[in-house]
């Protein structure tokens, strides 16, 4: 018999206590136009039906009344997620998993890992580029995560054909901000990251936040032995990143809207992204 995994697993949706506990209670209302016909906790739980199946909005399976008549439409459920993502309610909600992780003693960030991972875009969109490396059309996210699989920060994006290492100065500013606002000392916390993002500015970068950066050498296009000083290096600690940041990534494949972009406005689909990571950071209060 298969050993039963202790890891909690990931919710997908959520009942009403813990959705005002976790997520509802940072959603405002409008000011302007119609109000929502049902509580918002049942929005969301639709807008997951979306991300977790990967369905089309218009075959949301929506609850009907005895006539047959849906009690909000797929059209109003699209627009009401589409402001919240707008006016950064989603973002919020992410920010807010990492203080209830921090708040309750789940965070450990004596090791950081970061990585990068595309998606492709078949449909079109904005923000997209020729990712030459993997022959497809997309974009692409660069997360950071501690070393019990919790996304910390709130990932930066980018066009599939941008090269990763130039955006780890973007991907630190985000980092430096949740850490400040929750007071965590990121003083002599590893930053482990994969030999695509080995340069000097980017090492430079990582001392002056006061993190040891553990980047083992990109050995393509070197001509004998790098001068300087020697590389800080712990191969325990990167292969770590298997375990870590590689399988956060595999989460998040659990939510099949994700797999490819079908999103022609970016903003919607880093949404998506935003909850799926919000709802992984939630695997430790909200049983699945």
């Amino acid at each position: 018999m298969a050993k039963k995994s202790s890891r909690p697993a990931i919710p997908v949706e959520l009942t009403e206590e813990q959705s005002a506990k976790y997520l509802s209670r940072y959603i405002k209302p409008g000011q302007r136009g119609p109000e929502i016909k049902i509580p918002i906790w049942r929005v969301l739980n639709y807008v997951l039906v979306v991300l977790h199946t990967g369905c089309q909005w218009h075959k949301l399976p929506i609850k009907q009344d005895d006539s047959g008549k849906p009690e909000i439409s797929y059209i109003q459920i699209f627009k009401h997620f589409h402001r919240w993502v707008k006016l950064g309610f989603i973002k919020d909600i992410l920010i807010a998993s990492v203080e209830m992780l921090h708040d309750n003693h789940m965070l450990d960030t004596s090791v950081l890992h970061g990585d990068g991972t595309s998606t492709v875009a078949k449909k079109g969109g904005d923000n997209l580029g020729y990712n030459g490396h993997k022959h497809h059309q997309g974009d692409k996210v660069v997360a950071i995560c501690d070393r019990n699989l919790n996304i910390i920060a709130p990932f930066i994006t980018a066009p599939g054909n941008a090269n990763e290492s130039p955006l780890l100065q973007e991907a630190l500013l985000p980092l430096k901000k949740i850490t400040k606002l929750l007071d965590i000392d990121l003083g002599g916390t590893i930053m482990s990251l994969d030999a695509g993002y080995d340069s000097k500015d980017n090492r430079k970068l990582i001392f002056n936040a006061g993190m040891i950066p553990n980047i083992p050498e990109n050995k393509r296009n070197q001509n004998g032995v790098k001068g300087g000083r020697k590389r800080i290096y712990d191969s325990e600690i990167y292969d770590e990143r298997f375990n870590t940041i590689e399988r956060v990534f595999a989460w998040e494949d659990k939510f099949k809207r994700l797999l490819m972009r079908f999103e022609f406005i970016s903003e919607i689909h880093y949404g998506f992204k935003s909850l799926a990571y919000t709802m992984i950071n939630l695997r430790h209060f909200c049983k699945a």
